[in-house]
C-alpha cells in the first residue's frame, strides 16, 4: 500500500510539472506571437474596416445558423466548451467521421486573428490563451461579429459582407434564410462548401445547417423543408 500511494504522488507530481511546462509553453508562443501585433490591435484592424459588419446589422436567422452549426452553446460557455468537446469526440467515434470539431467561435476567432490555420499542438495552446484574452475584453456578440467578420468565404471572400455581395448581391442584413444557412456552412471548409465550388456539395452542408437550426429550435422542419 505505501508502494502504491508513493507510486500515485509520484505520477501526480510529473503531471502537474508537465502541465506547468505546457502552460509556459503555450503561453510564451502566445505571448511572443503578439509582440509586434497586440490582441487589441489585430480586433481594431477588423472593426474599422469599410465593410465591417456589427452584430447588430446581422439577420437572426443567420446568427442562428451559425450558432447551431458551429457552437449551439456559445453564450452559455467561456472561452472553451468542455462539453462541446466531449460530445464532438463521442460523435466522430459513433460516427467514424472526424468532421464535428470541438473549437469554440471565440477559438475560432482567435485563430483568425492571431495564429495560422497549421493544426499544430503548440497553435491551439497559444489559441487557448487568445480565447480567454477576447472573452475577458469583448462581449460575446462582439467576438460573434469579429468571428463572421474574419471568416473566409471562398472565392476571395474575406467576411460575411463580402460573401453576401459576392454571392448574392445584397447586405448581410437582407440575407434570406436560405442565404443565410448557406453561408453559415462555408467556413467549415470553403474549399468544399462554397456554392461555386460544389453546388452539390454545398446543399449538402446546407441541409446539414438547416436540420441543426431544427434540432436547436431556431426554426421548424416545415421551414427547413420549404428551403430550396
Amino acid at each position: 500500500m505505501k508502494i502504491f500511494k508513493k507510486i500515485l504522488i509520484i505520477l501526480l507530481i510529473l503531471f502537474v510539472v508537465a502541465f506547468s511546462i505546457i502552460f509556459m509553453i503555450g503561453f510564451g508562443y502566445y505571448s511572443n506571437t503578439l509582440k509586434e501585433k497586440p490582441l487589441v490591435t489585430r480586433v481594431e484592424e477588423i472593426t474599422s474596416k469599410e465593410n465591417y459588419t456589427s452584430f447588430d446589422n446581422l439577420p437572426a436567422n443567420y446568427i442562428n445558423a451559425v450558432i447551431a452549426v458551429e457552437d449551439h452553446r456559445y453564450y452559455d460557455h467561456g472561452a472553451i466548451d468542455p462539453i462541446g468537446i466531449a460530445r464532438a469526440f463521442y460523435t466522430n467515434i459513433r460516427d467514424g467521421e472526424f468532421d464535428e470539431g470541438g473549437s469554440t467561435i471565440t477559438q475560432q476567432v482567435a485563430k483568425n486573428l492571431v495564429f495560422s490555420q497549421d493544426k499544430t499542438l503548440l497553435r491551439k495552446l497559444g489559441e487557448l490563451f487568445a480565447a480567454y484574452d477576447l472573452e475577458k475584453n469583448y462581449t460575446k456578440n462582439e467576438i460573434f461579429a469579429l468571428y463572421v467578420n474574419s471568416s473566409y468565404f471562398g472565392d476571395g471572400y474575406y467576411s460575411i459582407y463580402e460573401a453576401s455581395q459576392g454571392y448574392y448581391q445584397k447586405e448581410p442584413k437582407d440575407l434570406t434564410l436560405s442565404e443565410a444557412s448557406m453561408l453559415a456552412g462555408i467556413p467549415n471548409a470553403p474549399s468544399v462548401y462554397a456554392p461555386t465550388v460544389n453546388l452539390d456539395l454545398a446543399k449538402k452542408r446546407q441541409k446539414h445547417v438547416l436540420n441543426k437550426m431544427v434540432e436547436y429550435g431556431y426554426i421548424t422542419q416545415d421551414e427547413a423543408n420549404n428551403v430550396q
